[in-house]
């Protein structure tokens, strides 16, 4: 109840005081404060996914912010040799607003990718889009499978639907990528599993299911349970480093992290920076309280 109600009262906070809460998982405002964090990890044997941060814009003229970010950084991936993805949530394109409008400008995006043997992850967001967010997926795909992948949220009751709709896009020359997520949006129990080892046991049966199929998976958590039930299932599917990577948040679990890597796991951080740090950070804490108990644990532990 603790962590809910300072997680509601954020908003109404003095930004400098929200920032207090927000810099440990936040690069910065700008490019140049993602691609520092992303060389420093990469010196420590990860590699990065950056999000340039603004979601739900309410009018078409704010896509184009949201597109020459990416474009910009696949331009500095490309140029200082990084191996970087960048990630992008649709609905700061305007998919709640016109999806064909969207479209074309993620597509413009994925064309910089592939041209540039760069790749750009589709984000997964609330219940309302992934109908809108699959289907995104599923006409970029066709015609650039090695340049783009999607998020998928195991906590959904659909989920195992959607996996199996998704291999049957999977083939040698039409690879599907999948980063596999438990997923954080509040919704209602009809939509989503709610109890903690049910989400698990999802994740666990989901991530069986891609490694069955030979899908390349962005194995993205935090959870030390999940991670070593990751690890006996790349064991079981005879899997080595280069079929699969682990994922996670940038400042999260760091020590976590550093042990996956040490076992020879690929191990790739999301990175999200820009000017809507405010907006993302009150936003992610008010779906996940939790998260508020770890950040003070950084703060007055870990300084």
């Amino acid at each position: 109840m603790i962590h809910q109600l300072i997680a509601w009262m954020l908003p109404f906070l003095p930004k400098k005081v929200v920032w207090l809460f927000s810099r440990r998982y936040i690069a910065g405002i700008h490019l140049e404060d993602a691609l520092t964090a992303a060389v420093d990890l990469q010196r420590n044997g990860a590699w990065a996914t950056v999000d340039h941060l603004g979601e739900f814009i309410s009018q078409l003229e704010q896509v184009a912010e949201a597109r020459e970010a990416c474009l910009n950084a696949l331009e500095r991936f490309a140029r200082e040799d990084l191996n970087m993805t960048c990630s992008l949530k649709p609905t700061s394109f305007g998919l709640l607003i016109n999806f064909d409008h969207c479209y074309q400008q993620v597509r413009q995006v994925v064309v910089r990718a592939s041209e540039l043997g760069k790749m750009v992850r589709i984000d997964m967001e609330d219940a309302t889009c992934v109908d809108r967010e699959l289907e995104l997926y599923r006409r970029l795909h066709a015609e650039f499978p090695r340049n783009v992948g999607i998020v998928i949220q195991s906590y959904l009751r659909r989920t195992s639907d959607d996996l199996k709709q998704l291999v049957t896009w999977h083939a040698a020359d039409t690879p599907v990528n999948v980063r596999l997520c438990k997923g954080i949006y509040q919704e209602s129990e009809d939509i989503v599993f709610r109890n903690r080892d049910e989400i698990n046991a999802r994740y666990l049966a989901d991530l069986a299911f891609l490694f069955s199929q030979g899908v390349y998976v962005g194995i993205a958590t935090h959870d030390r349970f999940l991670v070593t039930g990751a690890y006996d299932l790349i064991e079981k599917y005879g899997l080595v480093p280069d079929q699969y990577e682990f994922q996670m948040l940038f400042g999260v679990t760091p020590e976590l992290r550093a042990e996956i890597i040490a076992h020879g796991h690929h191990m790739r951080v999301y990175i999200p920076y820009g000017h809507d740090w405010f907006g993302y950070s009150t936003r992610r804490l008010r779906e996940n309280p939790k998260m508020v108990g770890q950040i003070i644990k950084a703060l007055f532990i870990r300084g």
